[in-house]
């Protein structure tokens, strides 16, 4: 019988103190964001969204940035964070794979948000910042920055897509509850919520246009600033926490994963897990990086890489990532935090250098296998993870019949707690499956990319 324990753990004694950038390893340097004149921004362009301490961290290339001893310390509330053998699952599928699973469903938001949300609210009061502005999809970027604005001492505001407002009530409570207002987007507070809802009452809403609403209202106050819960590089900074303690939990098995995996909408929680992996990867190591999104939203497996915006309303400089173009309104479907319409450009690069591999999946597998996770492990993922654990799955099996005793590593990226509606819908058999139809996609791309200067090398 084995003696490997079912969850490795660490003490806070060995939890990171220093942030990994992979900016600094990165065969070939990412390309610069530029503005619609396609020359290079410079870090003022940002000051009015961002504090400069956090646009230090977006623009460095540092390869260990430490972390504050104030955010270390909130951080223990909950990290470092279990590492578990899913054996359970293993019996299951039958497979002689080892599959293991980083638990960052054990904050107190229920997710891996915190880890940047604490971050960013302490480096904006310590900017002088008393508000905060973001988005949100599914609800767990928003509760986590509300929770971290409460305890850091500032405001916060947060413009929910409208779908996931409707569809997560509860998640608009937990904000509530940490002291934050919660407002379905698109609203009516702003020039680009009142342009869209005359346009399309009805539209389901998008994380683009909740940027540009947050965004908007940012800049009209100097002790306001945005904050953004993925696709920005200190925002890929801050989440490397994961792997970093993922590496040393395997360290004391002695073991080392042949394959990470991690779910994608804007990229925060798969660079957290696979980052410090790939700095393993780029000096010689032997392993398989995929990023895991859903077939509706398929940014990665069939965007194209290109420069465009972050937003509907174009408010933020043009990024090099994958995109199906700003103006995307992604269909309604349960994985709320997979619905954006681009990747994160670090993410993007790494795809573009071939150290990452992309898939993209049905939701109803996602939540037969969520449900199979469910069954076997106990812990009920939400909508987002369940696409890393259906591609977990589809390895597991594969290492059965190739008879392979792989080590696969997933980001348990977060609980289902509060997306029970979903269960209940695809259970009573109302969810179906939607492949992104070509003409949408192609449609979406010809009205956002046109005009856009090309990324160099492209």
């Amino acid at each position: 019988m084995s003696t490997e324990p079912t969850k490795i753990l660490l003490s806070e004694d060995e939890m990171p103190r220093q942030w990994y950038n992979i900016q600094a390893d990165l065969p070939s340097p990412m390309p610069p964001p530029v503005g619609l004149d396609g020359n290079p921004i410079g870090p003022d362009a940002l000051a009015k969204v961002f504090p400069m301490n956090l646009i230090e961290q977006e623009v460095s290339t540092e390869r260990w940035i430490d972390i504050p001893e104030e955010i270390l310390g909130i951080l223990k509330l909950w990290r470092p964070s279990p590492l578990y053998r899913a054996r359970r699952l293993e019996a299951a599928l039958g497979t002689p794979a080892k599959i293991y699973y980083k638990n960052e469903g054990v904050s107190p938001a229920g997710s891996h948000k915190p880890n940047t949300a604490v971050a960013q609210a302490w480096y904006n009061r310590e900017f002088g910042i008393k508000y905060l502005t973001t988005e949100t999809g599914a609800g767990q970027w928003g509760s986590a920055l509300a929770m971290s604005c409460k305890l850091i001492g500032i405001e916060c505001k947060v413009f929910m897509v409208r779908i996931s407002f409707d569809q997560k009530p509860f998640r608009k409570i937990m904000m509530n509850t940490w002291g934050a207002e919660c407002i379905p987007s698109p609203s009516p507070l702003t020039a680009v919520g009142r342009r869209i809802l005359e346009e399309d009452p009805d539209t389901p809403g998008s994380l683009g246009i909740a940027i540009s609403e947050a965004i908007e209202q940012a800049v009209e106050r100097d002790d306001t600033r945005y904050a953004l819960g993925s696709v920005l590089n200190h925002v890929m900074l801050h989440q490397t926490i994961i792997g970093l303690e993922a590496r040393k939990q395997f360290d004391k098995i002695g073991r080392y994963p042949d394959i990470v995996i991690g779910c994608a909408g804007g990229g925060s929680n798969f660079a957290g897990i696979s980052f410090p992996f790939l700095y393993d990867k780029i000096h010689g190591k032997d392993v398989q990086v995929i990023a895991t999104e859903p077939e509706a939203c398929p940014t990665l497996t069939r965007a194209p890489y290109a420069y465009d915006s972050g937003d509907v309303a174009m408010m933020t400089p043009l990024l090099p990532m994958h995109s199906l173009g700003h103006t995307f309104i992604p269909p309604a479907i349960h994985a709320g935090g997979l619905r954006y319409h681009g990747m994160a450009p670090l993410v993007s690069h790494t795809k573009q250098l071939g150290l990452i591999e992309a898939t993209a999946l049905p939701q109803t597998e996602c939540y037969e296998a969520a449900l199979l996770f469910a069954h076997t492990e106990g812990f009920i993922p939400a909508p987002e993870t369940s696409h890393a654990i259906a591609q977990t799955i589809r390895e597991a099996k594969q290492a059965k019949e190739e008879g392979k005793e792989k080590v696969i590593l997933m980001n348990w990226s977060g609980h289902g707690l509060m997306d029970l509606q979903g269960y209940d819908a695809y259970m009573s058999g109302k969810i179906s499956d939607y492949p992104l139809p070509e003409e949408l996609l192609q449609r979406s791309i010809a009205a956002s990319l046109e005009g856009h200067p090309p990324v160099p090398g492209c």
